[in-house]
């Protein structure tokens, strides 16, 4: 995901010295864990309010490669690629408000289950209700109840990946303007279910005391 943005990195004064010239992967590894340890205890610590507001809008001014870069090569199931996961979705929400508002809007009208509860979206759910409901979660990362934050993450996804899918099955593939709707409709449904179960996988080791 992280080659589908193109924004320039540029690293905070003093910050992240220590991945540039990472040359192994191992180091690259040590790097992302140790920085996504520090940053988190050290919020989590002394929850200040202006600090943790400037942290869930860090992308909108650096752009997402600067947590790609740090982040995205590592596991899903590690606490570093919990955190950049969070990033990842809070910049495809903000990305796209419309499309990912009418697909959640049509999952919850499709979907049997909780987890449009789960979530805590709005209702009804629109373009600045979602971006509200991304601020939030990523919010209760570092000042609430991580776990809760990352299940609520999952069930967003959930939800809005089976609006994507039904809107896929009522997309035109006879549409000459957009013929690989479908596909493209498809396609995020089939990402959002990945990240869904990564950020329940993540909850559940973070309850265990084991998401490092």
């Amino acid at each position: 995901m992280a080659a589908d943005y193109h924004r320039p990195t540029r690293f905070p004064p003093g910050m992240f010295e220590a991945y540039q010239g990472a040359a192994d992967p191992a180091q690259v590894s040590r790097v992302a864990h140790d920085t996504a340890a520090a940053l988190l205890a050290r919020v989590r610590e002394n929850p200040d309010p202006e600090i943790v507001e400037r942290l869930v809008s860090y992308t909108d001014s650096h752009g997402i490669d600067t947590i790609a870069e740090l982040w995205a090569q590592a596991s899903p199931k590690s606490l570093p690629g919990a955190l950049w996961r969070l990033y990842l979705l809070r910049t495809l929400i903000r990305q796209d408000p419309r499309g990912i508002a009418l697909a959640f809007q049509r999952g919850s009208e499709v979907s049997h289950t909780i987890d449009q509860v789960v979530a805590g979206a709005a209702i009804p759910t629109g373009p600045d209700e979602v971006r509200e409901l991304a601020d939030t979660i990523l919010h209760g990362v570092f000042a609430g109840d991580f776990a809760v934050a990352l299940e609520r993450a999952s069930a967003f996804c959930r939800v809005t990946s089976a609006g994507f899918a039904d809107l896929a099955d009522d997309a035109d593939v006879s549409d000459a303007v957009h013929p690989d709707r479908p596909t493209e409709y498809t396609r995020r449904a089939l990402r959002l279910t990945e990240l869904a179960d990564e950020f329940t996988a993540c909850a559940r080791l973070w309850r265990h005391d084991s998401l490092d």
